[in-house]
């Protein structure tokens, strides 16, 4: 990936885990004025870069809340990191599905972060 190329609006690379322990599943999202790249090697990259483009300002530079409440549920052990560029500024990441705020926050990237089991936020 070109992080510093600034070639694209998105340039994200993703790497997935399953489980502690488990293979990584890394992939790469390319896109500008709303197009996927090629070199996007996400499995549904049109999907993923419409929820980027959607959802990532919020998403990856999020505003603090402290009256914020999460539920106390468990979603499973996946985390994926996502680091790279959107629209000019430095992206690092992380997603899990320790409780309800950050289930929430991987079921509305879910197309960002995969084909592996866990990642289509059917929970």
């Amino acid at each position: 990936m070109t992080s510093s190329s600034g070639k694209y609006d998105v340039e994200l690379a993703i790497t997935l885990t399953e489980a502690p322990g488990a293979a990584e599943h890394q992939f790469v999202l390319l896109g500008s004025g709303g197009e996927v790249a090629e070199g996007s090697t996400l499995p549904d990259p049109h999907t993923a870069l419409a929820a980027v483009e959607q959802f990532g300002e919020e998403t990856f530079f999020p505003v603090p809340r402290p009256d914020r409440i999460c539920t106390q549920q468990y979603g499973g052990p996946q985390v994926a990191l996502v680091t790279g560029r959107f629209r000019g500024r430095e992206v690092h990441s992380r997603f899990s599905r320790t409780d309800g705020c950050e289930i929430a926050r991987w079921r509305t990237m879910a197309a960002l972060l995969g084909g592996a089991a866990g990642s289509t936020g059917n929970i």
